[in-house]
Parts: C-alpha cells; sequence; structure tokens
C-alpha cells in the first residue's frame, strides 16, 4: 500500500505478508429466491377517511398464507399490526399514508411526538411481532408523512428531529415498518416514502427477504435510515433502490448477533452509505456484500463502532463494489462519536475485492491499538487518484491502486 512520507510518520501501517483466512460461509444461509405475491383473501377500497379499524379487521380475519390488497384508493391509517402467516398487498396506483397524529402512535407513556431523553414513545405504522411468514407486497406505495406537520401543531416529525438534535435529546417519532422476533418475513416490490423515523427494521428476526423495494426519502433529515437488520440472522436485501440522508443500510447488533448476511444488486443513490454499527455488542459477522453502486453518499463502505458499542465484526466480504461521488468512501472507525465505555471493538477478516472508486475522497481506517489492529485484505482496488488516507492500528494485505479518476458507476456495481 502505498503512504505518503507524513502519513508514514503519523500512521502506524503494517503491511501484512500472509493472507487472512475466511472463515466460516459470509451469506444468507438460506436459498433465496424472487418472491411469489401471495393470493388475496379481501380487498379494500380506502374510505377517504381513518381506514385504521377496517385494515386491522380485515388482516385479523385473512386465512394465513393470503394476503389483504388495499386495492383502490389512499388509505390513511394510524398503527396496524399484521399477524402471523398473514400479509398486506398494497396494489400499484395504492397509496397508504400515515395519519400525523402522534395520539395515535403513542405507546402507552404520552410521549409520542415530544422530545425526551429515551426517544421510544410510538409505535411503528406497520408492525410485525412472533410472526411467521408475513410480509408487505406490491408496487404501491407506503407514506410515512413525515414532512407534515403533526396534527394540533405547526411542527412535522422532521422538524421535531431537529429540535431533538439541537438540545442534544431524542425525538419520539413512529418508525415506518418495524419486524421484531420474527421468523420468515418477505419485503417485496413496495415503495417507502417520507418516514418519521427509520422506514425499515428487524430485531431478532431469523429469516428477512427484502426484495425489488423502493426507499425514497432523499428529502427526509436524520435517523430516517433505509433498511437496518438489527440483530438479525438469514437476511437478503436485493434488487433494492434505497435513497435517503442516513444510513442506507445499516446492520448492527446491539440485542443479538447480527449474522449470516447477503446484501446484493442494489443501489444506492444519496445517504450515509453502507454501514455496520455503530453497536456491535452482540458481533457482526458473515457478511456479503455484492454487485453493489454507491453513488452521492457521505460515506461508502462505513464500519463504525466504539468502546461504549463495541463487539467483535468479523468475516466481512465488499465484492465488486462501485463508488461515485462519495466524500468518505472506505472508513472503518473504532472512534464513531468519541463514545467511550469498557467495550473494545474488533474488525477483522474484512475482506475488500474488486473495489472501484472513481472521484477523490478521504479514506479513514482506525484502529484502538495495535494488539489488535483492524485487518483488511485488499484485492483489486481500485480508487481515484489525489485521494487522502488516514489510518493507524491497521493491518493491511494487498494494495491498491490510484488509477480510476473520473470513471463513473452504472447500476449494480458495474463501471
Amino acid at each position: 500500500m502505498t503512504m505518503r512520507p507524513q502519513q508514514q510518520s503519523c500512521f502506524m501501517t503494517i503491511l501484512m505478508l500472509f493472507g487472512l483466512v475466511q472463515i466460516g460461509i459470509a451469506r444468507d444461509l438460506r436459498n433465496v429466491t424472487e418472491p411469489k405475491t401471495p393470493q388475496t383473501c379481501t380487498y379494500l377500497k380506502a374510505t377517504g377517511g381513518d381506514d385504521t379499524a377496517v385494515i386491522q379487521k380485515a388482516l385479523d380475519s385473512c386465512a394465513k398464507g393470503k394476503a389483504v390488497a388495499l386495492a383502490s384508493g389512499t388509505f390513511f391509517s394510524g398503527p396496524i399490526n399484521i399477524p402471523s402467516g398473514v400479509s398486506l398487498l398494497v396494489d400499484e396506483g395504492v397509496t397508504l399514508k400515515a395519519i400525523p397524529n402522534p395520539k395515535l402512535f403513542d405507546a402507552g407513556l404520552k410521549t409520542c411526538g415530544t422530545i425526551d431523553n429515551s426517544g421510544f414513545g410510538c409505535k411503528a405504522l406497520i408492525t410485525m411481532v412472533g410472526a411467521k411468514g408475513s410480509g408487505i407486497y406490491g408496487k404501491g406505495i407506503i407514506d410515512g408523512q413525515g414532512g407534515e406537520n403533526m396534527t394540533g401543531t405547526n411542527t412535522t416529525w422532521w422538524r421535531l428531529t431537529i429540535l431533538a438534535s439541537r438540545q442534544g435529546k431524542f425525538q419520539n417519532n413512529p418508525r415506518l415498518i418495524q419486524i421484531n422476533d420474527s421468523t420468515d418475513i418477505t419485503v417485496y416490490q413496495i415503495t417507502l416514502t417520507s418516514s418519521p423515523f427509520y422506514h425499515l427494521t428487524s430485531s431478532k428476526t431469523n429469516g428477512f427477504t427484502v426484495w425489488g423495494i423502493f426507499i425514497n426519502s432523499s428529502h427526509a433529515n436524520r435517523n430516517t435510515d433505509g433498511i437496518d437488520p438489527t440483530g438479525s440472522q438469514n437476511v437478503t436485501i436485493a434488487h433494492c433502490n434505497i435513497s435517503t440522508v442516513d444510513d442506507n443500510i445499516a446492520i448492527s447488533a446491539l440485542i443479538a448477533p447480527a449474522r449470516h448476511i447477503s446484501i446484493y444488486n442494489n443501489f444506492l443513490n444519496h445517504g450515509n452509505g453502507l454501514a455496520i454499527g455503530s453497536w456491535t455488542v452482540f458481533g457482526v459477522s458473515d457478511v456479503t456484500f455484492s454487485n453493489l453502486t454507491l453513488n452521492s453518499l457521505t460515506y461508502g463502505i462505513y464500519i463504525k463502532s466504539d468502546t461504549k458499542n463495541g463487539g467483535l465484526v468479523s468475516n466481512i466480504t465488499y465484492d465488486n463494489i462501485c463508488i461515485y461521488r462519495t466524500r468518505y468512501p472506505i472508513t472503518l472507525d473504532m472512534f464513531y462519536y468519541n463514545h467511550t465505555g469498557n467495550r473494545t471493538p474488533s474488525f477483522k477478516n474484512i475482506f475488500l475485492k474488486n473495489v472501484r472508486i472513481g472521484t477523490t475522497g478521504s479514506y479513514i481506517l482506525h484502529g484502538i491499538s495495535d494488539s489488535d489492529p483492524i485487518q483488511v485484505n485488499m484485492t483489486d482496488v481500485h480508487v481515484a487518484k489525489g485521494s487522502t488516507w488516514s489510518v493507524s492500528h491497521a493491518k493491511i494485505e494487498g494494495v491498491y491502486k490510484d488509477d480510476n479518476a473520473g470513471r463513473h458507476c452504472r447500476q449494480n456495481g458495474n463501471i
């Protein structure tokens, strides 16, 4: 790896003379193919008013293995729960809009729509808990209405987020879709937009397929992550187009291990990139990112943690990745926000293969100590000439070439 003299004097980089052995299988262990939309148990037409009760009754009455179809019009709803084995189908041309009324989404503490020190005061628009074989399908739109004024106020959900940030506190905003403790969940083709908080999050879920969805919230503000598989395993995210202003995809392990994850053939355009962390307490492992285009992002390949939220991140492969117009194309940082504690992060067996970055940027590899350095293997990595590197406590095998200036990306990682 080529380093400038001043960088060599400031940062310690050890070029490894031996290979890093890839351990385990870095992918979803299921045989995942394109989902098929289930048969419909009933068709609903929008009333123009609050359709929450109508949608929920239909879901509760639907036979397992079938879907409730929102078939015509614009539906307005508060929180709904999708039962085990049942799916929601939002047909093409149909929109499901979250009613921007904090009282409807309140989780019981009367804090939804307020600022406090926790930020857990709201229910999600759509929730699955303990479900098996449930899903969300269709070419319609689910709109969180994050930019609309909350009922009885002159403040939007997004404005509340900004105010909370200024106060160093948390906003109580609803997520768009929350999946907890579930098995074999599918989200297929749907468009998600304008979530007040995270768009699509799974927690402690085994078997999670997200295929061909479109997230369009590049007009939103902070804390509007695209897809967050948290403490989940056997996850596939494929053929998706994600535009937001926070993490496009973020894998974390705050409450359980995150492992056996396949992320491929996706296009990320606007946002904070392809993230692992910052919560890695229970470990993130066996993840493959392949055939991806990352364009107009703050971060590209991004692994972040700290001694407050640290854990082992291992056996992570990035293969055939194209990055363009990104400020920090590659960032492996153990000092995220400088949070401190007694959980030291560890980044091992990080593989970068066939990675091409077409515009100049800043590269950061910041480990904590020489006794447990970041371990990275680079093969066929090409960057734009004139980029800057800041490297400390990292062992790097392989080299990069600064020969990719001006190259453009096409979708799915090809140049």
